[in-house]
C-alpha cells in the first residue's frame, strides 16, 4: 500500500499530481469541462456537488449560518465569519508599514501583501493570482458560473454581494455617494468620480 501522503495520480494534460482518486477525478473536469451536478430548478450545472448545494440556496432562500450575537443569518460560513468582526471590538494588530490596525492577526497578514505585492493564491483555471484566499474564491465563481446572490425584487442573480448591493439601488433609489463640490448624489462611487471631472475642467477654464 502506498503512503497516505504520496501523490499517486498524475494528470496527463498538465502533469499535476494528486493524492486520491476523487481529487484526480475532480481535477480532470477542469480539462474536460464536465459538470455532472445540475440544478433541477434552473438547469445550471456544476463540477462539484458542494457548489450545487450552495447554488440551491438562491432558490430556497436557505441561510443556515446564524450569528449568536444578533441572530442575523447567512447563506455561507465565510459571510458569517466576516460579519462576526462587527461584534469582536478593538483593533489590536498594527501594520508596521503604514499604521493601519486590524482585529485579527490573519487580517494583518493579508494586509501586509499590499506592501510586499505577494499573491500566493492562484486560480487553477486561468493562472491569475491574488493576495487573499477570499479574492480567489470570488474570482473562481467566474469559471463555475455560481451566482448565489439574488435580488428579491426582480430575481436577478450576481456573483458577489457587492454587485447585488449596487443593483439593489436601482430599486431603492439610494444614492450614497455625494459630490463635495455641488452635493449631487450618485448610486455608485465610479459615477461620482466621473462627475467630479466636470468641476476640474470648470476650474481650468476660470
Amino acid at each position: 500500500m502506498k503512503g497516505k501522503d504520496k501523490k499517486c495520480f498524475t494528470c496527463t494534460e498538465c502533469g499535476k499530481s494528486l493524492g486520491c482518486k476523487p481529487s484526480f477525478q475532480f481535477h480532470m473536469r477542469i480539462h474536460t469541462g464536465e459538470k455532472p451536478y445540475t440544478c433541477t430548478q434552473c438547469g445550471k450545472s456544476f463540477r462539484q456537488s458542494s457548489a450545487l448545494k450552495i447554488h440551491m440556496r438562491i432558490h430556497t432562500g436557505e441561510k443556515p449560518y446564524t450569528c449568536t450575537e444578533c441572530q442575523k443569518s447567512f447563506s455561507r460560513l465565510e459571510y458569517l465569519k466576516s460579519h462576526l468582526q462587527i461584534h469582536i471590538g478593538e483593533k489590536t494588530h498594527t501594520c508596521d508599514q503604514c499604521g493601519k490596525t486590524f482585529m485579527r492577526v490573519s487580517e494583518l497578514k493579508n494586509h501586509h501583501r499590499v506592501h510586499t505585492k505577494e499573491k500566493p493564491y492562484s486560480c487553477s483555471e486561468c493562472g491569475k493570482s491574488f493576495t487573499q484566499q477570499s479574492h480567489l474564491t470570488t474570482h473562481e465563481k467566474i469559471h463555475t458560473g455560481v451566482k448565489e446572490h439574488m435580488c428579491f425584487k426582480c430575481e436577478k442573480t450576481f456573483i458577489t454581494a457587492g454587485e447585488l448591493k449596487k443593483h439593489e439601488r436601482t430599486h431603492t433609489g439610494e444614492k450614497p455617494y455625494t459630490c463635495d463640490q455641488c452635493l449631487k448624489s450618485f448610486t455608485q462611487l465610479s459615477h461620482v468620480k466621473r462627475h467630479k471631472k466636470i468641476h476640474t475642467v470648470e476650474k481650468q477654464h476660470t
